[in-house]
């Protein structure tokens, strides 16, 4: 028995699109000599659908889908996801389901019984657990399908009560399938895989893992779907950030003998800037592609400022979306040093994106003319460095409208973080390409961007960073140091470590509740942000929700 795995990039809701996809993928699976195609989780509509789920609407379209799939399996067994609706009048109204069809027919539905809700996923709020648990038999042998979470309960501290493999275990199955849509993040590859290992170092038989692939606003899928032998072994991995078919033989797989390969998986605890950078890189551009495309955009634009955050963004979008469909705005105010706009001049020309120059010295003078006589004498602060920021947020909106462009907005975590950016300014945007990117890290992506030649000017990466809103401004005027910063802020909202426990690894007492107070006063502001692509296992947005309005280390 042949079984593929259909790894492919879905648009939520988009069921002509999906629908077709899959039929494709059926198809190159037949090509192969499969018997059995695998798909990932929900794919019939798209992962996640959030709140499309309460539309009844939306659920006949997920059913319509699945009867258009069934009628090519004549020759070939299909597994889908999609809603499926609960028979039964008490609880949630629908399950998260794999759908096993064959012979033109739906022969069995699996519903998923651990559903995660916690991070970015929300799945209690639609969905009822599974309540049965049974095998699919097929061509003599029997199959033990799950979906995503319900493989995860394993460790020492389970989050359910129930685990699906343990309850069809008393069943005999002969190999473990697995329809996934397991989100990046820059640690969760080697995590995932590990995950699967230890299920079938568990049972003792093998699995295939097929996990989803393209972006979804801000979550990106991976892709790395894998097949596993009863040792433990990888015999199979398909490519990440890419959309591939392919499978392996479960014959083949039941009769290896390979010895199991020990492997370590270390959780990473501190911030390491490096630390897979190539996929962090791979994953923003593949959300950058994927918002313009399934959205039906096709031009970015976005505020050069010689600095590096607006640097590494202009660079990833012009790879994400081609030279020409990028626009970069320079707008230099009377405290840009001219070093800056030729910073920013000479990495345009190294892209070969078109570029403007709009001075905003005489809109600054006059927005100070108007508001001097209301600003009562007092000295020059963040009203004055703030306005040049708004100024430029409506210069490029405007362009933006006129065009038809998208603002891709360039704030990296360390700012958002901390609040280090003007609301209407420099926060406008309808994408934010690094506010999951630390600061550290952005210095770390431009490298990665000049591997192989000098595109990011080297006096970009080399200056200390300055928003130049005042004379002779530095970040460290309001900041502390990015590298310090940095691994206070990734204890505090990945790790979710308490002052106490972030003082006692050596940071300052000090630094570290002025940090958190920063980070938790300025709630307000992210709360008003555009999505952000989400690398971390702690993003802003979906994932973290945290009150505006509270007194914990504020």
């Amino acid at each position: 028995m042949k079984i593929i795995l259909a790894q492919q990039n879905y648009h939520i809701g988009n069921f002509e699109l999906n629908t077709q996809k899959i039929l494709e993928g059926i198809k190159a699976a037949e090509a192969q000599g499969a018997d059995l195609v695998v798909f990932s989780e929900l794919c019939v509509c798209g992962y996640p659908p959030r709140d499309f789920l309460e539309f009844e609407d939306f659920i006949q379209q997920s059913y319509a889908a699945i009867d258009k799939i069934k009628a090519h399996t004549a020759n070939i067994a299909v597994l889908v996801g999609g809603p499926c609706r609960n028979p039964q009048p008490e609880g949630k109204d629908l399950f998260n389901a794999a759908w096993f069809l064959h012979e033109g027919e739906v022969k069995q539905v699996i519903h998923k019984t651990l559903l995660p809700t916690y991070d970015v996923f929300d799945e209690y709020r639609y969905f009822e657990p599974s309540y049965a648990w049974n095998v699919v038999p097929f061509k003599g042998k029997k199959l033990a399908v799950t979906i995503c979470e319900d493989i995860w309960n394993l460790g020492d501290n389970p989050l359910y009560r129930v685990c699906p493999m343990d309850q069809m275990m008393e069943q005999q199955p002969d190999v473990m399938i697995n329809l996934s849509a397991s989100p990046f993040d820059y640690d969760h590859a080697q995590n995932r895989k590990e995950i699967v290992r230890s299920n079938v170092r568990k049972y003792g038989i093998p699995m295939y893992y097929c996990n989803a692939v393209g972006s979804q606003t801000e979550i990106v899928f991976d892709g790395g779907s894998v097949i596993f032998d009863a040792q433990g072994n990888v015999v199979k991995e398909l490519p990440y950030f890419e959309e591939a078919i392919d499978g392996y033989d479960l014959d083949l797989l039941l009769q290896s003998q390979q010895p199991a390969v020990d492997t370590a998986y270390t959780p990473v605890t501190t911030l390491l800037p490096e630390y897979n950078i190539d996929r962090i890189y791979q994953a923003i551009i593949l959300g950058i592609k994927d918002y313009f495309q399934k959205m039906g955009f096709t031009k970015a634009i976005l505020g050069s400022s010689g600095g590096i955050d607006s640097a590494v963004t202009l660079a990833l979008a012009v790879e994400a979306l081609g030279k020409e469909n990028v626009r970069a705005i320079l707008m230099p105010s009377p405290y840009s040093t001219e070093h800056s706009v030729d910073d920013a001049v000479a990495l345009s020309k190294n892209l070969d994106n078109p570029y403007d120059i709009i001075r905003i010295n005489d809109i600054y003078e006059s927005f100070l003319e108007t508001l001097n006589p209301y600003f009562e004498g007092r000295p020059f602060n963040v009203a004055e460095e703030n306005t040049q920021s708004r100024i430029r947020g409506n210069l490029l909106m405007g362009l933006a409208n006129k065009f038809g462009y998208i603002l891709l907005n360039t704030s990296n975590k360390s700012e958002l973080s901390t609040g280090y950016g003007t609301l209407y300014g420099d926060m406008a945007g309808g994408l934010a390409v690094l506010g999951d990117v630390y600061k550290m890290q952005v210095y770390a992506l431009a490298r990665y961007i000049n591997r192989n030649k000098e595109i990011i000017p080297a006096n970009i990466i080399d200056k200390a960073p300055s928003a130049e809103l005042r004379p002779n401004q530095k970040d460290s005027d309001s900041l502390p140091d990015y590298a310090v910063l940095d691994r206070i802020l990734y204890q505090y909202i990945e790790r979710r470590q308490s002052p106490k426990e972030i003082i006692a690894q050596g940071f300052d007492a000090a630094l570290v509740a002025r940090t958190l107070k920063m980070v938790n006063t300025n709630e307000y502001k992210r709360n008003q942000f555009c999505p952000i692509i989400r690398v971390s296992s702690k993003a802003f947005g979906v994932g973290r929700r945290v009150p505006i309005v509270g007194k914990y280390l504020s």
